[in-house]
């Protein structure tokens, strides 16, 4: 497991902020790699969510474990209130594809989704020596809240976003009780990193 991040005190929190840089270092102390003692709380947030589609915990176990440098948790005083699982394609390695975004009830409109997706992809870009890197991800039409997180990505880190067809409804359920995905392609990010 590694080591996370000092806590920033409670008192400089700023749930319900609007201010982007006060939600952004409010946020950003409170992330780490997850670990193999996570998976059942990221299962449970995920289901809490009531809007994505609950995995096995054994999913989440090797999200937590096999791919946990291209995931990330906000873990605010041992509790898992966030949540950003991803991987890179076997034969697209530039690729950062985002599996899952969660977050907790409680912590929504806070910035902690935008903190998670920026501060996984820097790290990601920092694993790789600073080489480009394209976020993907599939999202429902109806799925506005990871539409604007990923719109908002893409405009703040001045990239294109482009759509295109990806899975089609009938693969996601035989009885049409799924949305089609189509993908989103972020990028590539390019800009030099800065720590």
């Amino acid at each position: 497991m590694h080591a996370r991040e000092k806590y920033l005190p409670a008192s400089t929190w700023t749930i319900g902020s609007r201010s982007p840089v006060k939600q952004h270092n409010s946020w950003r102390h409170l992330l780490r790699r997850p670990a193999e003692s996570d998976a059942i709380a990221m299962r449970r947030l995920v289901a809490e969510t009531g809007v994505l589609d609950v995995n096995s915990t054994y999913a989440y176990l090797l999200m937590a474990t096999d791919f946990a440098e291209t995931s990330i948790v906000a873990d605010r005083d041992g509790e898992i209130c966030g949540l950003i699982t991803g991987y890179h394609p076997p034969t697209r390695p530039e690729v950062l594809f985002v599996w899952q975004v969660a977050v907790a009830r409680a912590t929504r409109g806070t910035g902690l989704a935008a903190t998670m997706l920026d501060t996984l992809v820097h790290r990601v870009r920092r694993n790789r020596h600073g080489h480009p890197v394209t976020v993907e991800a599939t999202v429902s039409p109806g799925n506005s809240a990871s539409r604007a997180l990923f719109g908002s990505f893409a405009r703040r880190h001045g990239v294109p976003m482009v759509e295109q067809p990806c899975f089609t409804a009938a693969q996601l359920d035989p009885n049409n009780g799924h949305e089609d995905e189509p993908i989103l392609s972020i990028g590539p990010l390019t800009a030099p990193l800065t720590d």
